[in-house]
């Protein structure tokens, strides 16, 4: 009778547990995004607080946003399978995509582009690209985009960082961190994303040193863009297909609605992360980015190229064609009558 009994029970743990697993392989209804409480990332910012992307996707998909400060972490939340769509910057991009073979995700649409600036004190001595050296520099993050082309532009002008054996000093740092030290004049400049670079420029009192804008052909360069994890992208394309959507609604209606749009932003940012702009610096930041769902593709090879360069990809220089399939957003700009972005350089 004993043994009868403890069978009954052990029989019914198992089908509890048989029935929970199952429910959680087969939960599938759920898109896990990722991105950053910054004005580079304001589509997420805005079309996951007014219900955009919920209203396309419908009631039977639901969205777990998660904040990210860095993008190596987003990457890292991708390769571990917590992040389905990601928001994220070109460099951290394209090193996730090297160091997963090619295997991890891939890039399906822009988000913004431009809005960055090399600042520098004006006390700092500063007049051309000579005079770098023996300065203090600072970038938002090792390998970051923004440290890319920091490095690029020093290599471009016969200059090497001091870990490489040259005489720039260049410092990772969060941004956050680049305005304090910035303000106590310990460093001389920092390459830097909006606002932070209207921060320093009307907060700190520095002074535009190079506008990353003249670096690029049109003034046009990849700032943001969307990756999605390619198994995620091979089982749910038509998710995928909604969410771009989305996107490029939300797109079109910060472009026309731009004071509004950036109220909603800032008054958002502020929500999810405690950190307030005032409106002189949202107004003057957006002045320098352009909202968009074209990731400019030539630019994000160049990248490759730049990061290349600084000897973030390994001994040779890595293809990352395969990384772009723009099939799904060209299939949503195609139905709203809009014209496609390019795949190829």
């Amino acid at each position: 009778m004993i043994l009868r009994y403890w069978s009954i029970v052990w029989l019914l743990f198992f089908l509890i547990i048989s029935g929970f697993a199952c429910s959680r392989r087969t939960d599938t209804s759920t898109i896990r995004v990722g991105y950053f409480p910054n004005i580079t990332h304001a589509q997420a910012v805005l079309g996951l607080s007014d219900g955009t992307f919920a209203s396309h996707l419908g009631p039977g998909i639901k969205i777990e946003a998660t904040i990210f400060n860095a993008g190596p972490s987003i990457i890292e939340a991708v390769f571990s399978g917590d992040i389905d769509i990601a928001y994220v910057g070109p460099s951290p991009a394209i090193n996730g995509y090297v160091r997963s073979g090619g295997k991890a995700f891939k890039m399906v649409s822009g988000a913004v582009s431009g809005g960055a600036l090399f600042v520098i004190k004006p006390n700092s001595g500063i007049k051309k690209a000579a005079d770098l050296s023996g300065k203090r520099i600072a970038s938002p993050q090792l390998g970051n985009t923004q440290d890319i082309a920091l490095r690029e532009y020093m290599r471009k002008n016969g200059l090497k960082p001091k870990e490489r054996g040259g005489t720039v000093n260049i410092l990772p740092l969060r941004n956050p961190d680049i305005l304090n030290l910035f303000m106590r004049g310990q460093i001389d400049g920092a390459w830097v994303p909006e606002p932070w670079g209207t921060r320093l420029l009307r907060e700190a009192h520095g002074e535009i040193f190079f506008d990353e804008s003249t670096f690029w052909d049109d003034g046009q360069f990849c700032t943001t863009l969307i990756i999605v994890r390619k198994d995620f992208l091979e089982r749910h394309p038509d998710w995928i297909r909604l969410w771009l959507a989305a996107h490029v609604e939300v797109t079109h209606w910060i472009n026309q609605y731009p004071k509004e749009a950036k109220e909603k932003i800032s008054d958002r940012i502020k929500v999810i992360s405690g950190i307030y702009f005032p409106k002189e610096i949202i107004d003057e930041a957006f002045a320098r980015l352009r909202i968009t769902y074209d990731p400019i593709v030539p630019s994000l090879f160049s990248y490759a190229e730049m990061a290349y360069n600084a000897g973030f990809l390994g001994d040779r220089m890595p293809e990352i064609s395969e990384m772009v399939d723009l099939s799904l957003l060209n299939e949503v700009l195609g139905k709203k009558s809009l014209p496609l972005v390019g795949e190829k350089r």
